[in-house]
């Protein structure tokens, strides 16, 4: 997926992210390479033991300081209001509940603080959407809860966030795959709700 094209996309987001970074879902640390200068640290957690193992090494791989930790997008192991951002790539699809996600990302970050996010979503062509439908049950089982009909952007919204900046584009992840439906953005917390 990175070498189709996924890696470029999240250079160009992570462009604007500086201060204290948490790091939901950090997977095997393959975005840690993108954080630049800008960024002082950076608290990535990962629920799976496997995948962690593997950003723990990544993170030495690295110039900005990362720590890597057991935790999910609706448990984050950071106290209330002490980070300048939330990254999240590719994880919103697949958490059981997007809101509650959500709403721990509000809980972390400070007054006005960002959300970058990079995700798939549910396809605008009605076709593909119903398709998507039919497919997302299985796909789930088979793809660690990764649901591809969700409205990521709306949930967003929904949550409180304003949405800044946002891209919307189709992309194969592989080379057999067809185009699916992505977004590529940051969104901030109003300084009333953190």
């Amino acid at each position: 997926m990175d070498a189709r094209g996924g890696d470029a996309h999240r250079s160009a987001l992570f462009r604007a992210i500086s201060g204290t970074v948490v790091e939901v879902g950090a997977g095997t640390g393959t975005t840690f390479q993108h954080y630049g200068s800008a960024v002082d640290s950076v608290h990535a957690v990962e629920p799976d033991a496997e995948l962690r193992s593997l950003a723990e090494a990544a993170a030495l791989k690295v110039s900005v300081p990362i720590t890597v930790s057991d935790g999910t997008a609706e448990e984050i192991p950071v106290a209330t209001n002490s980070c300048d951002w939330v990254v999240c790539s590719l994880v919103l699809c697949t958490v059981p509940d997007q809101q509650a996600a959500l709403a721990e990302f509000t809980r972390v970050l400070k007054p006005g603080g960002h959300l970058a996010f990079y995700e798939h979503v549910r396809s605008s062509n009605r076709i593909v959407a119903t398709v998507e439908d039919l497919l997302t049950p299985a796909w789930a089982a088979i793809a660690g809860g990764c649901r591809p009909n969700r409205d990521t952007l709306a949930a967003i919204e929904t949550a409180g966030f304003e949405i800044d900046t946002v891209d919307r584009f189709g992309f194969s992840p592989h080379p057999v795959s067809p185009r699916v439906a992505h977004i590529s953005g940051t969104a901030h917390v109003p300084s009333a709700i953190g």
